[in-house]
């Protein structure tokens, strides 16, 4: 069977598809996955690393752009219907899943002009124009969330949940195992020490690196106790690192995080944005979070994510504009003396996490073949 996974540009669309591709290969290993996405897109560098062909078409987005750019957009859409079609003719899939971002929008539309199977994955509340507009002629759409279903036909749609890596609860559940995969052998830091996992997205969070290093000022007296895991995106990488080192607090400083499952398995909390598959992985392994919605999100959808899990004491939230390094210390100090709050929390989202959504996918993906 051969499956075309199509999208990207961010991880949040990506690691879905990758958790896909992953139960389609544990049914049958004889399975061929291809993924399809930008050569600008997280897609570019994180496909390679986890073993899967990769094929790349041209995509630009319209939503914020000038009129100027929306017409460029078109036409470079038209170019990707072309390079798309070449793509199907080459491989000859059996279904192509669209994960969303700009790239799957010309690879699904085109399965569906020549008949093949197509289904889309819809990982937000809200979604993107990208999904809003594959979902009225894809065979399947599968949401993470019931508010999704009201944007899509209601006779194919599916709450499954949204698809995380096998790895990511796997490692979680051998933290303390002494063995190759332990993932202190790949973050070196102190077992016994507390330890926050700062992240904000793929590319980093300039609000959030410029608030975390302004708390480290607030959090001196506890530097012989907590320690940091921090992705700052390329951009302030340097700048942040140099605060770390200079305050003396112990700590691994680094651009961008291939390993997710081994930094959620060393963490004792986390603090990060409010995407849908950040939220699906730290409910699936169980992470007391302070959430920090991203602002500008599509409908304020990662609010709304976070305001839900604060509502079931699974998280604690800043909203951006009130972010401060003083109140993110707070909030950092709080959870670091309070071990029953840790606990509750963990409790309440384990109990909200879904570990499921892949095998789901995949039997609807196997139904459409099959029909």
């Amino acid at each position: 069977m051969k499956i075309i996974i199509a999208g990207g540009g961010t991880g949040g669309h990506l690691y879905p598809g990758i958790a896909t591709a992953e139960e389609f290969k544990r049914r049958e290993q004889k399975n061929s996955v291809f993924f399809v996405g930008t050569e600008h897109g997280i897609e570019a560098k994180v496909i390679p690393r986890e073993g899967y062909p990769i094929r790349f078409l041209k995509a630009e987005g319209l939503v914020g752009k000038s009129l100027f750019k929306k017409i460029k957009a078109f036409f470079v859409f038209l170019i990707s219907i072309i390079e798309s079609y070449r793509i199907l003719k080459s491989i000859r899939p059996d279904i192509v899943i669209g994960v969303g971002g700009y790239a799957s929008v010309g690879m699904v539309f085109t399965a569906y002009l020549k008949g093949v199977p197509t289904m889309i994955l819809e990982q937000n509340s809200v979604p993107g124009l990208s999904n809003k507009i594959l979902g009225k002629f894809s065979d399947a759409v599968a949401v993470t969330y019931q508010e999704s279903t009201s944007f899509f036909p209601k006779d194919r749609c599916y709450l499954t949940g949204n698809p995380i890596r096998k790895q990511i609860t796997s490692m979680n559940a051998d933290k303390d195992a002494d063995k190759d995969t332990d993932p202190y052998l790949l973050f070196p830091l102190e077992k016994e020490k507390f330890t926050i996992f700062v992240f904000g997205g793929s590319s980093g969070a300039k609000s959030i690196n410029k608030s975390m290093v302004e708390a480290l000022n607030y959090l001196l007296d506890l530097r012989q106790n907590i320690q940091f895991l921090h992705q700052t995106g390329q951009g302030d990488y340097e700048k942040v690192k140099d605060v770390y080192r200079r305050l003396g607090f112990n700590g691994i400083v680094v651009p961008f995080i291939y390993q997710m499952a081994e930094a959620y398995a060393v963490s004792d909390i986390v603090i990060c944005r409010a995407g849908a598959t950040t939220l699906s992985e730290i409910t699936a392994v169980g992470k007391p979070a302070i959430l920090i919605p991203y602002p500008h999100a599509a409908a304020n959808h990662q609010e709304l994510n976070a305001r839900k899990l604060e509502d079931m004491g699974a998280a604690r939230m800043i909203l951006d504009r009130e972010l401060s390094g003083e109140g993110l210390a707070e909030a950092v100090r709080e959870l670091y003396a309070d071990e029953k709050a840790r606990k509750e929390m963990r409790n309440a989202a384990s109990a909200f996490g879904r570990t499921d959504a892949a095998e789901k996918i995949v039997d609807i993906a196997l139904s459409l073949i099959k029909k």
